[in-house]
Parts: C-alpha cells; sequence; structure tokens
C-alpha cells in the first residue's frame, strides 16, 4: 500500500490518501481542510478518488469534504451516528474562530463491523466511540494498517473535553483495538506521525492500565 498524508488547516490535521501499490484508484480519508492542496497531490499521484472516508465529524476532519467530493465526484462514508452534524457543520462548531464550513448529505454511512471494498482494499470498520459520539477506525488487515482519526496518537489519545465524548469509552475502543489487531498494525492517525499498536501498548503513558492486555 502507498499512503500519503498531508498535514491541513489550522490545526495541523492529517488527511490521508491511500492506494495499493501503482495503481490509479484511491481512497481519500478525513478531507480537513486545503483543497487546492489536496487536489494537486492527487494529481501529482495520478490518483483516481473511488471513495471519500470519514473516521469523525469534527471540522478540521471534514472541512473540505464537501469540495472534495465535488471535485473528484466520489461518494462519501461517514458513521451513521454523526451525519447529523456533517449535515449541519456549523451549527457544532464549539471554537470561534474557524470556518464557516460547508455543510454535506452523505452517500453512504457505516457502523461498527460494516466491510468495504474500496480501491482494491478489503477494509474493516471498527466502531471506535469516546473521542466522538459514533467514531469509526477503518482497518485494511491485508496492508497490517489502520486510519485511526483521533482515538490513538504517539503517546497520546483523543481529547475527551468535548460534546459527545467520554475518557472510559474511549479507552474501552483503544482496548478493542489492541485486542483484535496484531501490535505490527500500522497506525495512520489524525494528527502526528504514524505509529504502532505494539509500540503504544509497550510506552503510550495514556495506556498503561491497559498494559497487560
Amino acid at each position: 500500500m502507498e499512503a500519503r498524508w498531508l498535514t491541513v488547516g489550522p490545526v495541523q490535521e492529517n488527511t490521508w490518501i491511500a492506494r495499493l501499490e501503482g495503481a490509479e484508484k484511491a481512497i481519500l480519508i478525513d478531507p480537513g481542510d486545503e483543497p487546492d492542496t489536496l487536489t494537486t497531490a492527487l494529481d501529482d499521484l495520478g490518483a483516481t478518488v473511488e471513495a471519500i472516508l470519514i473516521t469523525h465529524c469534527h471540522f478540521d476532519h471534514v472541512g473540505a469534504v464537501a469540495e472534495m467530493a465535488r471535485r473528484t465526484g466520489a461518494p462519501v462514508y461517514c458513521p451513521e451516528g454523526e451525519v447529523f452534524i456533517l449535515e449541519d457543520i456549523n451549527a457544532h462548531m464549539r471554537f470561534p474562530g474557524f470556518g464557516p464550513f460547508e455543510s454535506y448529505s452523505p452517500e453512504k454511512t457505516v457502523k461498527d463491523g460494516d466491510k468495504l471494498q474500496l480501491a482494491g482494499f478489503e477494509i474493516d470498520v471498527i466502531g471506535t466511540p469516546g473521542h466522538s459520539r459514533d467514531h469509526v477506525t477503518y482497518s485494511i488487515p491485508a496492508e497490517k494498517a489502520m486510519f485511526s482519526g483521533d482515538v490513538l496518537f504517539e503517546n497520546s489519545i483523543g481529547r475527551t473535553d468535548l460534546p459527545g465524548a467520554d475518557h472510559q469509552t474511549l479507552l474501552d475502543s483503544i482496548a478493542k483495538l489492541l485486542d483484535t489487531l496484531p501490535d505490527d498494525t500500522g497506525v495512520l492517525p489524525g494528527h502526528m506521525g504514524p505509529t504502532t499498536l505494539g509500540a503504544e501498548r509497550a510506552s503510550n503513558p495514556f495506556l498503561r492500565e491497559l498494559a497487560h492486555r
């Protein structure tokens, strides 16, 4: 798999472009901002977006969804419990000085347990709420990789002081990932750089209570 991330917007969110090596079709994950930057990257790669996948609907992850859907013609896959946020994004803005953003009605919804076949990938949708009410992680077992949004970072975890967030729920979601995926699974996050599940199990200070799982 070729996976490229572009850090965009005022809060430095990672938008991911992923495709099988040398393939034309790709998936675009969490287009948060700077649609011109994203379009240029796609053009440079010669990639055609087959689907836009959303891990959760905080503004920094969906700010460019409407524009990228328009530019690529690709369907948008949104966690079903957060569609109402995407469809009225500015009503859910909690931070002054950002936006306004364009709302969007997704073509598809996803939930825990769904399996997607897109751009040659077989993708497992894993429900990982806690940072947001219906956050999902997109796991690609054959590539030992997952797009984790804001669940897990290198030596950190997603914040839980936002509406719909809950610290224990987030820890339970991370425990589910640790229990079901191998330690060498690459964590391709929504902020900061990539890591692995095993590295976070061993050294992430927020996961000490999960260390013996």
